[in-house]
Formats: structure tokens, C-alpha cells, sequence
């Protein structure tokens, strides 16, 4: 089974959210925002925290502008997204993504390790085709055989 891809995204800042998520409707969701370390750049440098506390609940279109009006350097960072009027909470295991009402998450490690996870075949094939026309590299599929993970978090 396809569980989701991985790939690898520059070591700089930008809009890299916004670009991974493009075929995704983020203002959809509410999200949970792990709150990690990412930071606007203001003034070509590293300025305040693009997400400075952990949110239960961010209404998709607040994180779309977020992502999408403003530059920024992600180092971690611990996305999922949930339906509307569903209980959002930070899945921990594929294990629990799985039973869960969580529909996406996203984790970006050490600024360039991108895995993505979906329970939609067709929304995975998605992200893997924006990710190829992103220029992203080292884009492959998830499946169970080759999924290293034991742990949806970014610690």
C-alpha cells in the first residue's frame, strides 16, 4: 500500500509550504501546527517564528495566507490537516493516522527532509506530480515495505 512520498526540498528559504501543498486545499482543513521551528525571514534574515506555539485548530485559511503571502525558513515543522467540525489532534503513529479523522500530514526535518502522508490515492499521486514540476529531488513513494518511520513527529 502507498502510504504517502518523500523528497527533498532546497536548503533555503521561500514559500516551500505553500508549494508543496499546491494541489491540497488548505483553507479546506483545520490544522494542527506542532509549532516546530520555522521562521519568517524579515529583512533577509531570520525573523519571528512562523508558528510560535503548538495550535489545535488553525483555520485553514489562516495557515493558506500564512504559507502562501510570506517568505520563510522552515528547520522542523509538524503539519496535519483534519476536517472541518472533526477533533483535531497530533497523530503520533501511521498507525494512528490510519483510525484517525486526520486526512494529510506534513513534516519537514533538518530543512530539506519532506515526507507526506494522505489515506487519498489520488491526492498522493498529486503531490508526488507537484513535486516532480517543483524540482524538488529524491521524490519517491511511501509504501509499508519501505516506510522507516515509527513516528509522525519531527523529533
Amino acid at each position: 500500500m502507498i502510504r504517502g512520498i518523500s523528497f527533498e526540498i532546497p536548503n533555503e528559504y521561500g514559500s516551500y509550504l505553500a508549494g508543496i501543498l499546491k494541489p491540497v486545499d488548505v483553507a479546506a482543513y483545520n490544522w494542527y501546527v506542532g509549532g516546530e521551528e520555522a521562521y519568517f525571514i524579515e529583512d533577509g534574515e531570520l525573523g519571528r517564528p512562523l508558528f510560535p506555539d503548538e495550535v489545535i485548530g488553525m483555520e485553514g485559511e489562516t495557515l493558506k495566507q500564512t504559507i502562501e503571502k510570506n517568505e520563510y525558513y522552515v528547520i522542523f515543522t509538524n503539519l496535519k490537516a483534519f476536517p472541518r467540525n472533526k477533533e483535531i489532534i497530533d497523530i503520533q503513529t501511521f498507525e494512528d493516522f490510519i483510525i484517525s479523522e486526520c486526512s494529510l500530514v506534513i513534516l519537514v526535518v533538518d530543512c530539506v527532509y519532506v515526507t507526506v502522508y494522505s489515506k487519498d490515492p489520488e491526492t498522493i499521486q498529486r503531490l508526488y506530480n507537484n513535486s516532480l514540476k517543483m524540482g524538488f529531488s529524491e521524490v519517491n513513494f511511501i509504501t509499508d515495505e519501505n516506510d522507516f518511520r515509527t513516528r509522525l513527529s519531527v523529533w
